[in-house]
């Protein structure tokens, strides 16, 4: 008989909550329903592990997750009421109390989604983001378990983003004594969603965020990951050097939107600055396909092929990943020129590039006062030879 939770059934902060059940738990910690008797209403407690209260990382790691997410007040984000520390030492955040499931229970339950129905998550889970964003704070860790499904307000699939005990927050979110948890070259998150970037342990950008959402909307869609692996290794080597499933290739006999099949290229792009560069620009293109629009504004466009410099239609290398079991790797950066039937060819000469109008203007300046000068110089030239000449005769 497994014994009994020692918090189920205990007053917390003085009797203002009663730890009521549990109703979730993880690696660091676990999670209660609870009753805040003053307001008569229910909240999720969350509490760290005590045998893990003395190490600093993950003490540090959970009040940096109650401080980011209690800065937040986007509506589809977890509100945070309180944070701080027990009696016993023990760490808590409490939060408002969810009712419903995650959404990889809900596609596992239901099957993958319609267009019409998963597009509206991920933009809502967007505006969420970007706020994180712009606070200074990215998520690291979106996976389809840390977006919540609710109702609110009559609203069916109102997600909410959980879990930003990953977050890497900005210095105006550090306190004194703070542990800085993720160096330059380590790894943290989940294989299946991490960036590129993440997955070599690099520095992270909002379009790190964007890519993770980009893997879920792609799973939400078609019930599979963008790419085929058996072990988390082989997903993160895919990341940095794989070419993703094509969306419209993914589920036999299911077929997307040419313009979706294009935006969801773009999130997945391995280097960040060929995304899109915010959350927001990410909703504004999936707005567009649901819109049923052919293409995206020139705003949201990004780069096309024709447009991309030379240097990156060349073979490059890729670093060795950040993990030493992972195994070099060489991609090549960006699509080859191409004909009008799509194979590769030959690149054409160019003509030599005219010169500007200003340098033609000044040439040919030049060259006039030069005739000018050597109709002048002829004319001295003859001026004197006649006074030469005068002279003689006069002789």
């Amino acid at each position: 008989m497994r014994p009994q939770d020692p918090f189920i059934g205990r007053d917390i902060l003085n009797g203002s909550f009663q730890i009521l059940q549990k109703i979730g738990s993880g690696g660091m910690g676990a999670v209660y329903k609870a009753l805040q008797r003053e307001m008569n209403r229910m909240v999720g407690v969350k509490i760290l592990h005590p045998k893990l209260a003395n190490r600093k990382d993950l003490v540090s790691r959970f009040r940096r997750e109650a401080r980011a997410m209690s800065q937040l007040t986007h509506p589809n984000t977890v509100k945070v009421f309180l944070y701080g520390e027990l009696d016993d030492g023990s760490l808590y955040i409490i939060m408002e109390f969810l009712e419903g499931k995650n959404l990889n229970q809900t596609v596992r339950a239901e099957g993958p989604f319609a267009m019409d129905r998963a597009l509206p998550i991920l933009i809502q889970v967007c505006g969420a983001l970007d706020e994180a964003h712009r606070a200074g704070i990215i998520h690291r860790d979106l996976k389809p378990e840390n977006i919540f499904l609710v109702q609110s307000g009559g609203v069916r699939d109102f997600p909410k983003v959980l879990d930003f005990g990953l977050a890497k927050v900005g210095e105006r979110q550090m306190r004194p004594g703070s542990v800085i948890l993720t160096q330059e070259g380590m790894v943290f998150g989940t294989p299946e969603f991490m960036s590129p970037e993440q997955a070599q342990g690099k520095a992270l950008t909002p379009s790190s965020d964007v890519y993770s959402l980009a893997v879920i909307l792609y799973e939400v869609l078609t019930g599979k990951l963008p790419f085929d692996a058996k072990s988390a290794m082989d997903y993160i080597q895919l990341h940095v050097t794989g070419k993703p499933v094509a969306l419209n290739a993914r589920v036999p006999g299911k077929t997307f939107p040419p313009l979706l099949e294009r935006v969801i290229d773009r999130a997945l792009a391995k280097r960040p600055e060929d995304r899109f560069v915010t959350a927001a620009d990410f909703a504004s293109a999936m707005q567009q396909v649901l819109g049923g629009a052919l293409e995206l504004p020139p705003r949201l466009a990004g780069p096309t092929a024709g447009e991309l410099p030379t240097m990156q239609l060349k073979p490059m290398r890729v670093e060795a990943l950040a993990m030493a079991a992972a195994p070099k790797a060489a991609v090549e950066a960006g699509p080859t020129p191409s004909g009008p039937s799509g194979a590769s060819g030959p690149t054409p000469l160019l003509a030599p590039p005219r010169p500007p109008a200003e340098a033609r203007l000044a040439a040919a300046k030049t060259s006039l006062a030069l005739l000018v000068a050597i109709a002048l110089g002829f004319m001295l030239i003859g001026v004197g030879l006649a006074v030469v000449l005068m002279r003689f005769v006069m002789r």
